[in-house]
């Protein structure tokens, strides 16, 4: 269904406060949740939020905590994010990454024990938005095979990167997996099969059913091998610079979805060494060579990762916003107070 944008806010935003969050992190998180599902990340934008409630009412999430300083070195610095609301604490992050870049030309800040972050990508956006070159990772418990094996052993640990191109940034924003488990949800919501295959059913057959995938935990590492490779990588070095969690521990107190997550987040200054018009053109050339690749269908020619998200945001603040029926049902129940029974998404 098709739900106004200032409609979804407004209706998130009561479902955040009976939840216990005070005015402004209810405002804050109802805004990234409604923008990450008009910029059509649905899989981490209003589909999060029933689960994000169960994990309050479970105490993997404390609404009162927030990022307290441990260490500082130089460009860098260390956070201890005591389970606070993951999109809260991680904006906390990006803008003091940003503080440092702004002074060093560079700013690494490392948050440990926090939360789910949502859609990852609100970080990278944010941080090429403000003009920085953003990079940031989290690591998760595991839900993915290493390449070789049938049953999940590592996290699929997002990866993001943001270019400040001023005529629209250039973001990726993707797990280690081919698809990740927010993304299967909404094709087996839809009742749709997957573009391409994803993982295995539990019979060890490739597939591009959601739901088989869903079942059999094994989905399929971007890359194969190079996926599985990257993902563990990701979460050593997030565990290592944080001095938090490695996804094995967080296995061992299986609370759920990234609870006690260690997350990493660096700002780049990317005029440190040229000159803004000399770079900004540089970039604009780059892309536009990229965009005019000839396209395997003509209906759809080839875009740098985030122009079309902007093209999606553009259409859903005019239009309205996509939402699943059920999710839907299930935000307005918490924002009238109900609690939430059956399985959430």
């Amino acid at each position: 269904m098709i739900v106004p944008f200032d409609k979804l806010k407004a209706t998130a935003k009561k479902a955040f406060l009976n939840l216990g969050l005070s005015e402004e992190q209810a405002e804050t998180c109802a805004h990234i949740h409604a923008s990450s599902s008009a910029d059509g990340v649905e899989s981490h934008g209003m589909n999060r939020i029933p689960r994000f409630a169960e994990y309050v009412g479970k105490g993997w999430v404390n609404v009162n905590g927030r990022p307290e300083l441990i260490r500082a070195k130089g460009a860098a610095e260390n956070y201890d994010g005591h389970l606070g609301i993951g999109i809260t604490n991680a904006l906390f992050c990006a803008e003091r990454a940003m503080k440092l870049a702004e002074v060093h030309g560079i700013g690494l800040v490392a948050l440990k024990n926090t939360t789910h972050w949502m859609r990852g990508g609100t970080y990278a956006w944010k941080i090429a938005e403000s003009g920085y070159i953003g990079i940031s990772w989290i690591n998760t418990e595991s839900c993915m095979p290493m390449w070789g094996s049938d049953e999940k052993s590592v996290g699929n640990n997002p990866f993001c990167i943001a270019i400040p191109r001023e005529d629209g940034q250039i973001v990726v924003d993707m797990a280690m997996s081919q698809y990740a488990y927010g993304k299967l949800g909404v094709y087996r919501l839809a009742g749709k099969k997957l573009p391409y295959p994803g993982g295995f059913d539990k019979d060890g057959k490739l597939t591009d059913d959601p739901g088989a995938i869903e079942d059999s935990m094994r989905i399929l590492p971007t890359g194969y091998w190079k996926g599985s490779s990257l993902a563990i990588a990701l979460d050593l070095a997030a565990a290592a610079i944080s001095n938090g969690l490695c996804g094995s521990d967080m296995d061992a107190n299986n609370n759920g979805s990234c609870t006690g997550c260690s997350q990493i987040f660096i700002a780049i200054d990317p005029y440190m060494f040229g000159e803004k018009s000399d770079i900004q053109s540089m970039l604009n050339r780059r892309v536009a060579i990229a965009d005019s690749a000839h396209p395997i269908d003509p209906k759809h020619p080839v875009k740098c990762p985030g122009e079309s998200t902007i093209s999606r945001r553009k259409k859903s603040l005019s239009e309205g916003v996509n939402v699943d029926d059920s999710i839907w049902e299930q935000v307005c129940a918490l924002a009238d107070g109900k609690t939430l029974s059956g399985r959430i998404e």
